[in-house]
């Protein structure tokens, strides 16, 4: 399978979708209709209100919205990461590590609020690989400022990807006083329109427009499928970064600087894990963006076959096991 997904082949695409398919597909088997999280903001609850007004309480039209997420994200995530080289050659790679990642909790395969940041995220990060060599800044930093501002308005914790903007700026940009204050305008322009709709809607309150964030040690693994999917999760990020860092020396400064983008990107996806956890791991989903590639490097690197397709076969399995048997986490 790693043989297959490290060619570059047009089939690729469809192989991908079989893919999907197999690991994803008990989410078809066993429909779940969205419940409230904690975070969950106004855009999300406009979009599944939405939703439920078209299809009712459907679950399975819900489970349908979020393979097509899933999918929809792994595709784009991959098409990115080709575009931007950062693997030396074109693959499916990237695409593969974030089905199977995204399966290592349940929760990750439900529709949610943090599954729509996912998609914004993806953006804001490609986005912002461009920053350092761009001919018109502060247009592109106003845009991807706007786009972070969006992000607590779907899910509130995603407030803490403003630190990925202020060290994305200090990454790739000489320091300009005009430039962060045009961040700051972007990030900032999405709650001045709320503040407007709440005001017209008679609804305005200080509260409603500063999202209310605590910071909470993270829940402990709950059972041993939890514990298994960390260590999923943990391993080939640890062996891809190492990988990684050995390559830095052969890469472009672009191909560089989106790897650390990428590292940036997850160590602030780190800090909503801390943030209003909740009584789930629904929160931990927008590690996995970060994740996705460093995974892929570690199926790619590793020189002959059987490492890294023991690693992946190993990981197939557990997920499998994970999302075909009613377990309880």
């Amino acid at each position: 399978m790693i043989g297959i997904f490290k060619q570059k082949s047009q089939g690729n695409a469809f192989v991908l979708l079989i893919y999907a398919l197999i690991i994803k597909f008990p989410i078809f088997l066993h429909p779940v209709a969205p419940t409230p999280n904690d975070g969950d903001n106004y855009i999300y609850n406009i979009i599944v209100g939405f939703v439920k007004s078209v299809g009712g309480n459907n679950p399975f039209l819900f489970s349908l919205l979020a393979f097509t997420l899933l999918f929809t994200q792994a595709t784009l995530l991959n098409r990115i990461s080709n575009n931007l080289k950062l693997l030396p050659k074109t693959n499916f790679l990237v695409g593969m590590s974030y089905l199977l990642i995204t399966s290592f909790v349940k929760e990750w395969n439900l529709f949610s609020a943090p599954l729509l940041v996912n998609a914004v995220l993806i953006f804001i990060w490609y986005r912002t690989t461009f920053l350092y060599n761009h001919q018109h800044p502060k247009t592109a930093i106003f845009n991807i400022s706007l786009l972070t501002g969006v992000l607590p308005l779907i899910y509130s914790p995603a407030l803490v990807f403003i630190v990925f903007i202020i060290l994305a700026l200090i990454l790739t940009r000489p320091f300009k006083i005009t430039e962060w204050l045009v961040a700051l305008l972007g990030f900032t322009a999405p709650y001045y329109f709320l503040f407007i709709v709440l005001y017209l809607a008679n609804q305005w309150s200080f509260s409603k427009i500063i999202p209310v964030i605590s910071f909470h040690l993270p829940k402990l693994p709950s059972s041993l499928w939890v514990t298994g999917g960390i260590f999923c999760l943990v391993v080939p990020f640890l062996i891809g970064s190492y990988y990684v860092q050995d390559s830095l020396n052969k890469m472009l400064i672009q191909v560089r600087k989106s790897w650390s983008l990428l590292l940036v990107l997850l160590l602030a996806s780190v800090l909503i894990i801390l943030a209003n956890p909740g009584n789930n791991y629904l929160h931990w989903l927008p590690v996995v963006v970060s994740l996705a590639a460093f995974h892929a490097a570690a199926y790619y690197y590793p020189a002959g076959r059987w490492f890294a397709s023991l690693l992946h076969w190993a990981i197939f399995a557990f997920v499998i096991m994970l999302q075909y048997y009613n377990l309880s986490l």
